[in-house]
């Protein structure tokens, strides 16, 4: 995976990212959010520095919203090598809590044949990482589009006409988005929005999303060309309807949330399997009924952080504005999925 994306990365230098200049979010905190002065009514994010099973569910009680039904758990378990995906250990408290199913789609990409035994773009390997990494052992695991994909409404048509997702996610009533936030190579950061879009979507839907509706059957032989990868802000657009895409059609039947975690950050997302070095320090697991209220907190945090000797945010700061990674919580709140005004509320205090 890396090796390929560095590969993509290099080929649409020119035109993929170069134009995410200037755009890093900006800077606000507990205080400063709470001053600005605006017409849209301010989401609420919750916080704790705890990074525990514990934590994870009084963060999600604190939602005050129950998992209810057939609860699916969208979560990346890691691609093969990659050490900082979110570990079963972890969230098992509140997959139990919930009666949950971790939920899971094949990628849309092959590794180096060095690393062919850490991929996951078949059902059969990535049963094998998904066991390798422990969550058979805890779980009931899903792979959503191993049967298949199915098409679901976007309200947002700029790029696609729908989004494709594994056809197993009709069969879950209530969703928790259980992101890790992060880097991610092609989308700047890896959160709440990337999980919903790109995490619920088939093969042949992460192919629409990258290619910003231009392809619709995976095809690898094309898929990383200039000619379907080429419009960077078309493809994090894709990404905001897809995402809203899938909160709708949970919210039509009993609910969704969305719980990240600030841990193991580094610039590369866990799909990558040498990601590149963690260089800040672990901060702690915000959650909210509003997705990108969430991922503009997460970002908004890692503006906040001061260079020290151990935590440094300056290469995932670079990483998010060079891909113009903001862009996709503009467009977001845009489109109506959420708001970015928010109230950061401290749940340790």
């Amino acid at each position: 995976m890396r090796k390929m994306m560095k590969a993509a990365t290099l080929l649409l230098a020119g035109g993929l990212a170069c134009g995410a200049c200037g755009n890093k979010a900006a800077k606000t905190n507990e205080k400063t959010t709470d001053s600005v002065e605006t017409k849209t009514t301010k989401a609420t994010v919750y916080l704790t520095r705890e990074i525990s099973p514990e934590a994870l569910v009084a963060i999600y009680k604190q939602l005050g919203v129950e998992a209810t039904g057939r609860v699916a758990v969208k979560m990346s378990t890691g691609e093969g090598s990659n050490p900082n995906y979110l570990k079963p250990e972890l969230v098992k408290l509140l997959v139990d809590e919930v009666q949950g199913t971790i939920v899971e789609c094949n990628t849309a990409y092959g590794n180096a044949p060095e690393d062919a035994q850490d991929e996951r773009n078949t059902s059969a390997n990535h049963w094998k990482v998904i066991e390798r990494h422990g969550f058979l052992k805890y779980f009931k695991v899903d792979i959503m589009d191993e049967e298949g994909d199915m098409k679901i409404a976007v309200q947002d048509s700029s790029h696609l006409k729908y989004d494709i997702v594994g056809s197993h996610l009709d069969n879950y009533d209530f969703m928790i988005a259980l992101n890790h936030f992060k880097g991610h190579p092609m989308g700047g950061y890896g959160g709440a929005l990337k999980n919903l879009s790109i995490g619920c979507a088939s093969q042949n839907g992460k192919a629409y999303i990258h290619s910003a509706g231009k392809m619709e059957v995976l095809d690898m032989s094309k898929l990383w060309t200039p000619e379907y990868i080429g419009d960077q802000d078309g493809f994090l657009e894709s990404m905001a309807a897809a995402a809203q895409a899938v909160t709708d059609f949970f919210k039509a039947r009993k609910g969704i949330i969305y719980i990240s975690v600030m841990n193991n950050m580094s610039i590369d997302c866990d799909c990558v399997d040498h990601p590149e070095p963690v260089k800040l320090e672990d901060y702690g697991i915000l959650a909210s009924t509003d997705p990108v209220a969430l991922d503009q907190a997460c970002v908004d945090i890692i503006n906040n952080q001061e260079v020290t000797a151990t935590n440094d945010p300056t290469d995932l700061l670079d990483r998010i504005d060079k891909q113009h990674g903001t862009h996709t919580i503009d467009h977001a709140e845009k489109i109506g999925l959420g708001t970015k005004q928010y109230t950061l509320v401290n749940i340790d205090k």
